[in-house]
């Protein structure tokens, strides 16, 4: 059995739940047709694509085209077993807007986050060398102020016109903007300046072109970094959700404890513990 958890037009994605045959254990895929690439376009506009006309008029004309079977991929994320977490954070629901003040945080969503989380594993892997050391693009192994940049899962790393990268930062115990103080300037600005050198060079796209920022609440709580092509409608680039690095790393030079004092909104679905938690309240 397989249930549809959500479907984006806009994103051209659909989010579904099922199981494997001969595995009992819930699984999501998520499918994503992706966008075109200059490079691709002789390979689609070709003899070789068929053309099944819809309708013609006058000087306009309405076609639907089939290229061949490898330029028509669509991207694929399985995550098995999926746990009832993730189920719930690709599932459609309504949404509200928190307004967290600073006690809000200690009372309510510090104790939450004690409690309720994604495992981090995946990510202590990552930083080990355990997983996916072949898709890393740029590592500094520094303890305190290094991090490891790599492929998002959302990208298929070629297309540059969706780019995703991630900078999980080494040092442990960083959970969210929330922990940042005037002791991670100098981590920031390393994430901030090696980062985007790295994606210059390999992916030929200059500062100017990228969006850097962090998520509040993150997907995880391990300290990370979003880099993406700024023409690209990334999921979480909103005001409610992201904070883009140059602002933090300013807001910090001017108050060192300002992610301690400040109100920080952030959306969360209807049926998230959390948000129960606050409802409550």
């Amino acid at each position: 059995t397989t249930r549809i958890l959500s479907e984006s037009s806009q994103r051209k994605t659909i989010c579904i739940e099922g199981s494997f045959e001969g595995n009992t254990s819930p699984a999501i895929v998520i499918l994503e047709k992706k966008p075109f690439s200059g490079q691709n376009l002789k390979n689609i506009l070709n003899t070789e694509s068929i053309l099944s006309k819809d309708f013609i008029n006058d000087i306009y004309g309405n076609y639907e085209c089939f290229p061949k079977l490898e330029y028509n991929g669509i991207k694929t994320t399985i995550i098995h077993p999926a746990t009832e977490k993730h189920i719930k954070k690709f599932e459609s629901q309504p949404i509200h807007l928190v307004e967290e003040t600073p006690d809000l945080y200690e009372s309510i969503t510090y104790p939450h986050l004690q409690t309720e989380q994604f495992d981090l594993t995946w990510v202590h892997n990552i930083l080990e060398h355990k997983s996916e050391v072949d898709r890393i693009v740029f590592e500094d192994s520094d303890p305190t102020n290094g991090f490891i940049l790599l492929p998002d899962l959302k990208w298929d790393g070629k297309q540059i016109e969706n780019l995703y990268l991630v900078g999980i930062v080494n040092k442990k115990g960083i959970k969210s903007l929330r922990d940042l103080t005037g002791e991670h300037l100098n981590l920031l600005k390393n994430v901030m300046e090696k980062g985007c050198n790295a994606i210059e060079e390999k992916y030929k796209l200059p500062r100017s072109k990228l969006r850097v920022y962090l998520h509040y609440q993150p997907s995880f709580y391990h300290l990370h970094v979003h880099f993406t092509n700024l023409k690209y409608d990334a999921p979480g680039i909103y005001t409610e959700k992201s904070h883009l690095l140059t602002a933090v790393i300013n807001n910090i030079e001017l108050m060192p404890e300002y992610f301690q004092r400040a109100t920080l909104p952030f959306v969360l679905k209807e049926t998230d513990k959390l948000f129960l938690k606050y409802e409550e309240k």
